[in-house]
């Protein structure tokens, strides 16, 4: 990893700079730096123009950048001014010197007020091939990619780097959620002390040198002890000073230089690890002793650092998506127990394990308005109603998590053991209702490289001075009061179960009081009907058939055939009698029905059914076809189960084909303009190959007790499946209608406009 390079407003290193180091006016000695104007005129220039040049820098400064490049190079650095702040133009540039021709790699970038060029001698003019890129990445990606587990992923990607730079330490360095880093991959020379698994404290990065691998994607100091080289200006009184944010020369801070110093460490090279757009880590690359490596190599380790960092995400997710599938079953599981559930608080802790598998806690507290109910391993009741009052007072959002409660809210001190960690989720702060998962606290011992706290000292004025550390062997920090950190996937899950619990029980326990209101009242008035249903014509109806069946079983010796008919027609006419009592029973009861409106995925509906049906048949199961799925609709889901059954087994009981098959869906508006006149979209229909109806008959049969056949065809019925089902479509606010053809089939359209 890389020492911090930049100052802070209110803290600054041993060496007390006055300035941040991308400012720093001085550069590395193993190139030169050329500062262009808008006209292309050398504006600054590193002060080692004649090691690399055989010129002076006054012989340069203020002349036109052609006195050094041919006309195609000039070209291309002029295009610069046209591109954002900090994009590269890469060259292979050749200048003619007094001692010959030389070859540089050219890196030309533009910054708010100057073009930078830096320059770096080169062999000749060859570079690498593709062949040679190719080479070098492909097996090392090909690897990378086949790797599914991260730990093994990270260690390769450090064996990877350390084969290209054959550099002596090559690590892996992850930053935690405080900045902390700690390195998670290493491959290193034999005889060098490991710093696999230590910890380094977030002060040895600072955030403005982190901003600033986010913008460049790699640092590289082949000798950290070579002198800087001073940037010299054709003004010599000249006030504004180069930004060297993106310089690949710029040269290293006296602090950077005492910390690797202090590690041993001659030659950097550091690659940044970006995932979702955020600094993720480091690949730090060290050699023992100073090393240089060719600007090429170096873009092919920041090239392969890219690919590690797409693969990065996708590696951090398959390692995490065991634990994800985990807790979206558990809270599938969860939802569907709460949905089910008469009792709120019964479908949360019952069985108890849930509720805290649900997030990975060890103890859990609901309440519900004035009652708490606790779960695991808790605070005492009056504690929780404390602690919920204090969290209350502290935030505002739906959500609250920390893993070193004691620390904010010290009353916890009395019940660490058990609620270190705390996540609140806030369901109903009206209602006050709330569910609080805990966790117990975890003593931790933490490996650093080095005393963390020597880094930091604190000056009699009160700022802060950072100094390089001087050791960094093992030494071990017990941290207490903290429990394990809340994952990110653990508070996702919470708030999506907040959403489930608002969706499902809150409201479904809103319209439960509505509900049974409405219920009282009409199941008072229906108790009245069916008193008088029961009574006045139920009771003569079953003598009627009691008495009919006596006279068959007794009498029958003295009754000639016409009389045994005759009775046994009494019966068959009671028993319709009492099966029509009770469809105009169930049709009075839709009158005085309340719908019960619901989202409801009429393809789950239709399904229970096609089961029902299916397992009520003795014949085989017919076909039926749903060519698309159906739409979720606002209904009573109850009343719209009735629809589907009968107007189905309608078109079962009329069907004289060998191979019968019915046909459900829904027509939209953009595939018919028939239906305007008829209704709002969309139009269901169930389609049949059935025995068809004549036009005239389209309103007929729609009305109760109305049969367009004899009672033994087609199976008998009452004739009030489609009057019922014609009254549920209604009670919806939408129609319903028939359109046949004798001998093809027909098709029943309704529409559900609530």
């Amino acid at each position: 990893m890389s020492q911090s390079e930049d100052i802070t407003a209110q803290t600054t290193f041993g060496n007390n700079h006055d300035q941040p180091i991308h400012l720093s006016g001085s550069i590395q000695p193993h190139g030169l730096l050329i500062a262009l104007n808008a006209d292309l005129e050398i504006w600054q220039v590193s002060n080692n123009t004649e090691n690399y040049l055989d010129k002076q820098p006054q012989e340069l400064l203020g002349q036109p950048i052609n006195c050094l490049l041919a006309t195609q190079h000039i070209a291309a650095i002029k295009q610069c001014w046209e591109k954002k702040i900090g994009s590269v133009t890469t060259l292979k540039i050749p200048i003619t010197t007094i001692n010959g021709e030389r070859y540089f790699d050219g890196i030309a970038h533009r910054t708010t007020n100057a073009v930078i060029l830096e320059l770096e001698p080169r062999d000749s003019d060859d570079e690498v091939s593709f062949l040679g890129f190719y080479a070098l990445v492909s097996e090392a990606i090909a690897q990378l990619q086949n790797t599914s587990n991260l730990e093994e992923f990270l260690h390769l990607v450090a064996l990877e780097y350390c084969k290209i730079t054959a550099f002596d330490r090559v690590m892996v360095y992850q930053f935690d959620e405080q900045s902390a880093g700690s390195v998670v991959a290493e491959v290193k020379r034999e005889d060098l002390p490991p710093y696999l698994g230590l910890h380094f404290p977030a002060t040895d990065i600072p955030e403005p040198v982190k901003q600033l691998y986010t913008q460049c994607w790699q640092r590289f100091i082949p000798d950290i002890t070579a002198q800087p080289v001073k940037l010299i200006s054709q003004d010599a009184s000249a006030t504004t000073p180069v930004d060297l944010s993106w310089s690949v020369l710029r040269s290293v801070d006296p602090c950077c230089i005492t910390y690797h110093e202090n590690m041993g460490v001659a030659a950097i090279l550091v690659i940044a690890l970006i995932k979702n757009q955020q600094l993720w880590g480091l690949i730090s690359c060290h050699h023992q002793t100073p090393k240089y490596l060719a600007y090429e190599v170096r873009k092919i380790c920041e090239f392969l650092g890219q690919i590690v960092s797409l693969e990065l995400g996708h590696k951090v997710i398959h390692s995490e998506l065991d634990y994800e599938v985990k807790l979206k079953s558990l809270q599938s599981e969860f939802v569907e127990l709460i949905s089910q559930a008469d009792n709120f608080i019964d479908a949360l802790i019952k069985p108890q394990p849930s509720l805290l598998a649900l997030v990975s806690a060890t103890g859990a507290a609901v309440r519900l308005d004035n009652e708490i109910t606790l779960v695991g391993a808790t605070p005492d009741i009056e504690q929780v109603r404390e602690l919920i009052n204090w969290v209350d007072s502290q935030i505002s959002n739906r959500i609250f998590a920390t893993n070193s409660l004691p620390k904010l809210y010290p009353k916890a001190m009395q019940f660490k053991d058990k609620a270190s960690g705390l996540l609140l989720l806030r369901i109903s702060q009206i209602q006050r209702y709330y569910i609080l998962w805990f966790r117990a606290e975890v003593l931790q011992t933490i490996n650093w490289a080095g005393n963390p706290n020597s880094a930091i000292q604190t000056n009699a004025d009160g700022s802060v001075t950072l100094c390089p550390r001087t050791s960094f062997e093992k030494w071990q920090e017990i941290v207490q009061l903290t429990s394990l950190p809340w994952k990110q996937s653990e508070i996702d899950h919470a708030l999506a179960l907040k959403g489930a619990i608002v969706g499902i029980v809150l409201s479904k326990a809103e319209e439960l009081a509505k509900i049974n209101q409405e219920l009282e009242r009409s199941n008072r008035e229906l108790a009245s009907f069916a008193y008088a249903a029961s009574h006045d014509l139920k009771e003569p109806l079953r003598g009627i058939y009691n008495f009919s069946t006596i006279l068959i079983e007794d009498y029958a010796q003295i009754l000639d055939e016409d009389g045994l008919d005759y009775l046994q027609t009494v019966l068959t006419l009671s028993v319709r009698m009492e099966t029509l009592i009770n469809s105009l029973l169930h049709l009075s009861q839709l009158g005085q029905t309340e719908l019960y409106l619901q989202s409801t995925n009429l393809n789950e509906l239709l399904n229970e059914v096609i089961d029902v049906i299916n397992a009520s048949r003795q014949e085989a199961q017919v076909h039926i076809h749903i060519p698309r799925l159906l739409p979720t609709v606002q209904c009573d889901p109850v009343l719209v189960n009735e629809v589907f059954t009968n107007l189905i087994i309608n078109a079962l009981k009329y069907n004289d084909k060998p191979e019968p098959w019915i046909e459900i869906g829904f027509i939209s508006q953009q595939e018919s303009d028939n239906f305007l006149k008829k209704a709002s979209f969309p139009v269901f229909y169930v389609k049949d190959n059935g025995i068809g109806i004549q036009e005239h008959h389209y309103q007929t049969i729609f009305r109760l007790f109305k049969r367009l056949h004899s009672q033994e065809k087609y199976g008998g019925g009452t004739g009030a499946g489609l009057a019922i089902s014609k009254k549920i479509v209604e009670l919806h606010g939408g129609q319903i209608w028939v359109e046949s053809s004798m001998g093809i089939g027909s098709t029943f359209y309704f529409t559900l406009e609530q």
